[in-house]
């Protein structure tokens, strides 16, 4: 039974719903286990031409459930009390962890039928994850793209900001953390397109109609072609390093003190002081970014 997603199948196309609107859809393991078993499920039917990834409620998705990553595991139906299985505690059963989270999020690129990420309110660390794995990413021009977690919790567990923008773009990101708008995001290639929020839906589905007209193993060929283009360009060796370099993150001096003052303060306290320090955490794509004192954009400029 799905406990965290919702799937439906009709007019050629699947939806797939990620449904934790009370958390803005964080990413927990058990989600991404049944987004991963809707996508192949999705791709096994033969009525259906392309997949849409939403989100339910406000936010697309804010990023990883960090509150239920530390202690949730899903056992396998051979699993017994009687065995002892890999925690956090050693860099391999980190990394370990790591990749099996990652095998799941990358069904979105290995599945044949087009994906299509449709995006509103938050697109946060995981939440970025996922969406840029898709095929093509439709949002509003208000939605908020960024990984604010490379400020002091890792590095990106998975990483296609490259292969979207460019080197100068990923890092001005995702080094500092900043976020940009779906306006913006459109401008630099993050995402395909972005639109007022009460056109977003019927954007995507509009797109979808279009992609039921054709054959879905003539869809799959053409993606296929790409992915492999992406995949000659480093593409699938990024995403296992990502994996690795993460566990590096994990072991900065950095992430020590954030799980301190998780333990010691908790994760809202902890994040609101980290983000503190960055004011509103924008970049500005167009234009200088001056700052007032609290570090916000200012609107205007001599």
């Amino acid at each position: 039974m799905l406990q965290e997603i919702q799937f439906e199948v009709t007019d050629g196309r699947a939806r797939i719903t990620l449904n934790r609107p009370e958390k803005r859809n964080a990413l927990s393991l058990r989600m991404q286990v049944e987004i991963c078993e809707a996508l192949w499920e999705a791709d096994n039917d033969k009525g259906v031409h392309s997949v849409i990834l939403r989100g339910a409620g406000i936010s697309f998705c804010a990023g990883y459930d960090l509150a239920r990553y530390g202690s949730e595991m899903e056992p396998s139906a051979m699993a017994s009390p009687e065995r002892a299985y890999r925690t956090h505690r050693s860099l391999d059963d980190d990394l370990w962890q790591q990749e099996r989270a990652q095998r799941f999020r990358m069904s979105i690129f290995d599945m044949h039928k087009p994906c299509i990420a449709q995006v509103q309110g938050h697109c946060l660390g995981g939440g970025t994850d996922i969406a840029l794995l898709c095929d093509m990413v439709i949002a509003a021009d208000d939605a908020v793209f960024g990984f604010p977690p490379a400020r002091d919790l890792g590095s990106l567990p998975n990483n296609m900001w490259i292969y979207h923008v460019g080197p100068q773009w990923a890092k001005r990101l995702t080094l500092t953390g900043d976020t940009i708008t779906g306006t913006e995001a459109q401008q630099i290639g993050l995402v395909l397109k972005a639109v007022p929020s009460r056109y977003l839906e019927q954007e995507v589905e509009q797109l979808a109609d279009r992609m039921a007209l054709i054959d879905p193993d003539l869809l799959s060929v053409n993606k296929r072609s790409v992915n492999i283009a992406l995949e000659l360009m480093g593409a699938r060796t990024t995403q296992r390093l990502a994996a690795e370099l993460n566990v590096r993150g994990h072991n900065t001096q950095a992430a020590n003190d954030y799980r301190r003052s998780v333990k010691e303060k908790g994760l809202k306290a902890t994040f609101a002081a980290r983000d503190a320090q960055f004011g509103d955490g924008r970049a500005r794509v167009k234009g200088p970014e001056i700052r007032g004192g609290d570090g916000r954009l200012k609107e205007t400029w001599d």
